[in-house]
């Protein structure tokens, strides 16, 4: 196997990890303020993410001898940050932990296929548009709150976008930290945390609306948003995806590590990309030391979770809520765009959506469960009259 490692290899498991941290990490730190957590398990969090998609993607791509990389739930982690207020940790873990186990069951009974076919492609996109609205809104109030860094961002955005479209997202950061220390709104790098990352055990409770309200549609998100773009990336490179094996290890590393803050991991599409093209390797057949190198990445960055924690407290609150919003400009757009495009099913997702982004809650459950139950009779009732609504595969 080492006979076969490459500098290639190296490099795109490297960007792979950069990628897939620049591009979410504000979001699940938001996540994690949004619960209440501690420095210290906001610390364990990003430990248990790190070493959860490190030893994740180190198995999988190994065993199956492809570019199998998996990730956190970005869209689930914007869920988490809109749907966490009022709710305690303990209850938050118990919904993780229901997560992994319907994640656990899809891949040990074979059950994706059917699963994904229960729900709507449009609803599960207008759903997830639903959640994202808030961040791209966020981006955008933060040119009110502090228009100079804002503006920079977003004009660096706009280049990335055209000039280095990969790597616009770490650049957006980078040019945010870079004005903000150079203004003076960074704090002071006294505060930062250099120690490795510590586990940090927290005890579920559980709660039955806090698990219909959150870790069922976490479970909903992950799959339809996740784990099918996974999917598609794998086998647009020419792979077979072992999908149930996939599933199965991903939903008992969410089951082992939830407790500590690993919320839910799944298959990655745009790092699996990065890894999976002929960027990586021109043999197609040796390209899964990619994958092996991103877990390896992962695995220490994780270790230092504790510094990425303390680099995001010190940070402007406008870098924070620019960056994450930028980065999931495309993902909304994408998601709209999805769920619009079949005509018969406009209403229904046009429904899903409204609800979704309005945050209505009853029974103590949240909006992306209502959201879903309405779209679902939506469509049910015009599907009656005017055929079904595309579903997804």
């Amino acid at each position: 196997m080492l006979k076969d490692l490459k500098l290639s290899h190296i490099a795109a498991g490297f960007i792979a990890v950069l990628v897939g941290y620049t591009s979410s990490v504000a979001i699940i730190f938001q996540a994690i303020e949004a619960v209440g957590a501690t420095q210290a398990q906001a610390g364990s969090w990003l430990l248990a993410l790190g070493l959860g998609m490190g030893v994740t993607c180190l198995i999988l791509s190994l065993w199956f001898r492809m570019p199998v990389l998996t990730a956190w739930s970005t869209p689930g982690s914007a869920l988490l940050v809109t749907a966490l207020t009022g709710v305690s940790l303990e209850q938050a873990t118990g919904a993780f932990l229901f997560c992994g186990a319907l994640l656990l069951i899809t891949g040990l009974t074979g059950w994706f296929a059917t699963l994904a076919r229960l729900i709507p492609e449009s609803l599960a996109n207008a759903m997830l548009a639903g959640i994202l609205f808030q961040f791209g809104l966020s981006a955008f109030r933060a040119l009110e709150s502090d228009t100079a860094l804002a503006g920079i961002m977003a004009l660096t955005f706009l280049a990335g976008r055209k000039l280095f479209p990969r790597y616009t997202i770490p650049a957006i950061l980078m040019a945010g930290i870079s004005w903000a220390a150079a203004s003076g709104t960074y704090g002071s790098l006294d505060q930062l945390d250099l120690t490795f990352a510590a586990p940090v055990l927290v005890m579920p409770e559980f709660s039955l609306s806090v698990l219909v309200g959150i870790g069922l549609p976490l479970f909903v998100v992950t799959m339809s948003s996740q784990n099918m773009p996974g999917v598609a990336a794998l086998r647009s490179a020419g792979y077979e995806p072992p999908v149930s094996a996939s599933l199965s290890v991903t939903g008992a590393a969410t089951l082992l590590l939830a407790p500590f803050g690993g919320y839910t991991f799944n298959l990655a599409a745009i790092t699996a990309a990065i890894c999976a093209g002929p960027e990586a390797d021109e043999n197609p057949a040796t390209r899964y030391l990619a994958g092996a190198a991103a877990g390896v990445f992962y695995i220490l960055a994780g270790l230092g979770g504790a510094a990425v924690i303390s680099l995001f407290l010190i940070a402007p609150p406008a870098l924070v809520a620019t960056v994450a919003g930028l980065a999931l400009l495309s993902t909304i757009g994408n998601a709209l765009s999805a769920s619009l495009a079949q005509p018969d099913g406009r209403e229904a997702a046009l429904v899903t959506f409204m609800a979704t982004a309005s945050g209505i809650s009853f029974f103590g459950i949240g909006a992306p469960f209502w959201a879903l139950l309405m779209g679902l009779l939506v469509s049910h009732w015009f599907g009656v009259k005017r055929g079904a609504l595309t579903r997804a595969a």
